[in-house]
């Protein structure tokens, strides 16, 4: 059974219906059509109806929840009996087939091809190569098929023009290894034109003429599309993975060519003789088929028949005769070309190399695709010879499904109510019985010497079928007068039911074609002309043939059926014709098959499924029954729902004799789903929880006993690798610091700049202390001018008092200085040129000591011009090239610009990075004072270089040549100053 869609989709299973009447039916359908649900079971046979409109229904994740579900867990669909069958075939190694069938229009051919997308869709999970290839295959064939054998007409744009039965091969693994496809001709009027001769017109531009022969007047009725293109270029393609060759391919287009070229082909007589009215054709033909024009013309006018004695002699054919010769070989041409596809197809997909020994049993899942029943105001024998097809199907369907209920219920010890049924095999036999049926009577009218007339075979029938119940004519009811007189019979319209087959050159003919398909079409053009002229079989004979060779092949199979019905006939996806469905499913006899699944009891279920869907409907059963078996856990739940007396119980089975009780267990279960589902979803998130916990706890001990031992054997590397610094000449500093864990990194850098103090601390302690000025001084202009000015003396020794060793006067200058202003030392001095404000220069001595800064006139016995306390200058400017310019800012602004003199015995000696690093080191040594250096460009204002703050910011900013005008970024703040050095 089906999962309930809700009572507003109506019931998703006829054998659910209440009442099993054709009203309650009708409404059903009607009413699941008009919802969009275009599927309905009659237990496993799916009803089908054309939606006229694409539907979002097919794809990936539909196809997933199908994937191995039973029947009754989803709702209807295609891919449900496409399931069950190829689980029966997988699980039991049973061949199965799926049989669809229905009116012409309602939507067979793309069943099939959605049978076969999820056929294709759930196998080889292992995506092998060759197995991929097969699939492949077999999907393209489908295209190809139905461009060759599917034709657009008035009533449907698809209509099939042949039946198709294909084989699936499989291995043990279910995977598909291959295939084979029988094709189910008609009689050679509906061969007509397929869509392929569409494309071709496409492709030349070549319209047919109207009411120029069958192939013609078939294919002007097609209309051009955008569509019509696509499909085209899609068959393309898949004859090319098919494996056609491009010489193959080409040879198609020749012979499609052909036929519509003879489509165009008219005759003339000419007193006795017929001519072709304009050799242009003939022309054309000869060169698509690569024969002689001759030949051609031969083949066409005449005729070639072997007398009794052994004579052969040509016969001129009469206007109509030629006519109906171009018509047959038009006809010919294009059956040729059909069941050469079918055969090339063929030969690719069938399976190759087989041994049942080491592959196992072969399984196999047919698929047939038949062509729909038809009833028209005047039905030929093409409609005779569909219908035959379709009561043949609908008697094996009836057959098979009553087999299979009375053997289940016989199986199970039930007891089996007879259901009576209409049984179509007196139809059957009607058509098909030997010596007695309608077929046997028109091969006897055939083979009749001399001219037999529809009419003579029409009084033949009324004769030799005038007793049977099913059989009428005019002559044998007068009063029906939706017959005529010596035309119709039963609905047929007995015309060109009688076709005598010509004797017409065809195979000699073409098989001398230089063209390979051609030749490979027609292997029979080596038989003597008496053999080619033996009266074959009749069209009538070779179309039940091969149905009765259908039949017993489907019998065999364990079948899965598809009903599908045709909503109206103006393609309308809105519009529900209850007239017309009511007929389809009287033909389909699709009120027996519900009444038969019903027979007695409408719903079956083993044991185990029905426990496992309803137990929870019973506190005996939820969770888990501790009974004895299956049968007795579900024996509790029907008694606990007190509908004991509606039920039967089977061997493996439970039978439930009405629905009503059914919608009871469903309605419960329906109810408690909800509360289920919170429980379940409530433990489940609960032990996911829990495993999330494990989890996280688990790899929080591994992170931490990993971050551990990443931290240990970083320190035993780092232990390792300076194992022996204090013995090395310079004490490690070569030596390469292993990367330390993420952990490490802040860890790791305090390492190194300890290591780096404790380094520098070795290599000081080397020094003499009469150096340690000179050295905290480089150290200082080193942190403030490294990589900023290119030259500042680092490589030189500093004297730092510079006008000292100048002059005796100097000295004197110095200790008077000394006397009255107590400073303690010199820090700097050195000869300059001052630049005043109007840009003017003069000579002058510059004294930095401790405590103040003076400017001395060296020409006038180093005079003190000016005094200024160190503690008024707020900031000190320098350049990055390699001039001696020196801006020293104060508190007032009233700056101070000069450009130190180099001295006499070095012109080149640099005192920019004396006079900086001895300022920086006296600052930074300052308990109350801390120095800013910057740079500054000429002519721009200077910038505070020095706060009394203990705690303010220090920054570094020197500015390049005067040239570049560029500037580089500064050290922003302390720590960076303090790692420059």
């Amino acid at each position: 059974m089906a999962e309930l869609e809700g009572l507003e989709f109506g019931k998703s299973d006829f054998v659910l219906l209440d009442e099993v009447t054709m009203e309650q039916f009708m409404e059903n359908l009607k009413l699941r059509f008009e919802k969009g649900r275009i599927y309905t079971y009659i237990g496993e046979v799916v009803v089908s109806v054309n939606p006229y409109q694409q539907m979002d229904i097919y794809g990936k994740e539909t196809i997933d929840a199908y994937r191995g579900r039973e029947l009754y867990e989803n709702p209807p669909h295609l891919y449900a009996v496409s399931d069950a069958a190829y689980k029966a075939m997988k699980r039991r190694a049973k061949d199965t087939c799926i049989v669809i069938s229905g009116e012409s229009g309602a939507g067979k051919t793309e069943a099939s091809k959605y049978i076969m997308q999820y056929i294709a869709a759930i196998t080889n999970p292992s995506q092998r190569k060759e197995v991929e290839s097969v699939k492949n295959v077999l999907l393209k064939s489908n295209c190809v098929l139905e461009a060759f054998g599917n034709a657009k007409t008035n009533r449907n744009d698809n209509s099939s023009r042949f039946g198709k039965y294909m084989d699936i091969n499989f291995n043990f693994n279910g995977d598909p290894t291959g295939g084979h496809i029988n094709n189910y001709l008609l009689e050679k009027v509906r061969r007509g034109v397929g869509r392929m001769m569409e494309g071709l017109r496409l492709q030349t531009g070549d319209r047919p003429q109207k009411n120029k022969g069958v192939i013609s007047a078939t294919a002007v009725s097609l209309s051009t599309s955008n569509n019509d293109r696509s499909s085209h270029k899609a068959v393309m393609s898949a004859l090319e993975v098919i494996g056609f060759t491009k010489e193959e391919i080409n040879s198609i287009y020749q012979i499609l060519a052909s036929i519509l070229l003879l489509g165009n082909m008219q005759f003339e007589s000419d007193g006795e003789s017929v001519q072709i009215q304009g050799l242009e054709a003939v022309n054309q033909i000869s060169e698509l088929t690569d024969t002689e024009p001759d030949s051609v013309s031969k083949t066409l006018l005449y005729r070639t028949v072997a007398t009794g004695g052994g004579e052969v002699i040509e016969k001129g054919h009469t206007e109509q005769e030629a006519c109906f010769g171009r018509d047959a070989f038009a006809k010919a041409l294009y059956e040729r070309l059909f069941g050469w596809i079918v055969s090339r197809i063929n030969s690719v997909i069938e399976v190759k190399d087989y041994n049942p020994v080491l592959h196992g049993k072969n399984t196999v899942i047919g698929v047939l695709d038949i062509y729909g029943f038809e009833i028209f105001d005047n039905n030929s024998f093409e409609q005779f010879c569909i219908n035959y097809c379709n009561e043949k199907l609908q008697q094996l369907f009836i057959e098979l499904i009553l087999r299979q209920e009375q053997g289940e219920y016989q199986r199970e010890g039930i007891t089996w109510q007879h259901i009576d049924y209409f049984n179509n095999q007196i139809i059957v036999d009607l058509v098909e019985q030997s010596h007695k049926g309608i077929i046997s009577i028109l091969d006897e009218a055939c083979l009749t010497v001399g001219k037999v007339t529809d009419t003579v075979c029409l009084d033949s029938m009324d004769t030799k079928l005038a007793q049977h119940p099913h059989y009428t004519s005019r002559k044998l009811s007068p009063a029906d007068k939706t017959m005529d007189f010596q035309k119709d019979f039963l609905v047929y319209t007995l015309t060109h039911f009688l076709m005598t087959p010509l004797s017409l050159p065809f195979a000699p003919f073409l098989s001398r074609s230089a063209n390979p398909v051609l030749k490979e079409m027609w292997p029979d053009g080596h038989l003597s002309i008496t053999e080619v002229t033996k009266r074959p079989l009749t069209a009538a004979t070779l179309f039940k043939n091969s149905i009765v060779a259908l039949v017993d092949k489907l019998a065999c199979k364990e079948p899965y059926y598809v009903r599908c019905i045709k909503p109206n006939e103006v393609k309308s996806p809105v519009l529900f014709d209850d007239a017309r469905c009511e007929h389809q499913v009287a033909y389909l006899g699709l009120m027996e098959n519900v009444m038969v699944r019903r027979a007695g009891f409408a719903y079956r279920q083993p044991y185990a499924r029905f426990l496992q869907r309803y137990k929870m409907t019973c506190e005996y059963t939820w969770p888990n029954h501790l009974m004895a078996s299956d049968r007795e856990a579900v024996e509790a739940i029907v008694t606990q729902h007190g509908f004991q007396d509606d039920v039967a119980y089977g061997h493996t089975k439970l039978f439930v004799r009405t629905p009503r009780s059914l919608f009871t267990l469903e309605q419960e279960r329906a109810a408690l789903i909800p509360i289920l589902v919170l429980f379940l979803q409530k433990v489940w998130r609960g032990a996911l929880a829990r495993l999330r916990c494990r989890r996280m706890r688990a790899i929080y001990a591994i992170m931490g006993c990993y971050k551990r031992y990443k931290v240990k054997a970083h320190f035993w590397e780092v232990e390792r690798r300076f194992a022996n610094v204090r013995t090395m000449a310079d004490y490690g500093k070569t030596v390469e610091w292993p990367s330390p864990p993420a952990a490490l990194s802040q860890f790791h850098n305090i390492t190194v700049m300890l290591h780096r103090r404790w380094w520098a601390r070795q290599i000081v302690k080397k020094l003499p202390p009469s150096n340690m000025l000179e050295v905290r001084a480089k150290v200082a202009a080193l942190t403030a001018l490294s990589g900023e000015r290119k030259d500042w003396g680092v490589r030189r020794a500093w004297e730092r008092d510079y006008l000292a060793n100048t002059s005796s006067g100097f000295i004197r200058v110095s200790k008077e200085l000394r006397n009255k202003d107590e400073y303690s030392q010199v820090l700097f001095s050195s000869f300059c040129r001052k630049v005043n404000r109007f840009n003017k220069s003069t000579d002058r001595g510059l004294l930095i000591t401790d405590k103040y800064i003076y400017k001395l006139d060296p020409k006038k016995q180093n005079k003190v011009l000016k005094k200024l306390p160190l503690d008024v200058f707020t900031g000190l400017s320098v350049t990055s090239g390699v001039d001696q310019m020196v801006a020293l800012h104060t508190s007032s602004q009233d700056d101070v610009l000069l450009c130190l003199q180099r001295g006499e015995l070095c012109p080149n000696q640099d005192r920019v990075g004396e006079l900086v690093g001895s300022l920086v080191d006296h600052f930074t040594r300052s308990p109350s004072i801390r120095l800013i250096v910057t740079g500054q460009r000429p002519r721009q204002k200077p910038t505070l270089l020095m706060q009394h703050n203990n705690y303010a910011n220090h920054i570094l900013g020197i500015y390049h040549c005067h040239s570049c005008r560029c500037r580089r970024p500064a050290l922003n703040n302390r720590r960076e100053m303090n790692q420059s050095r």
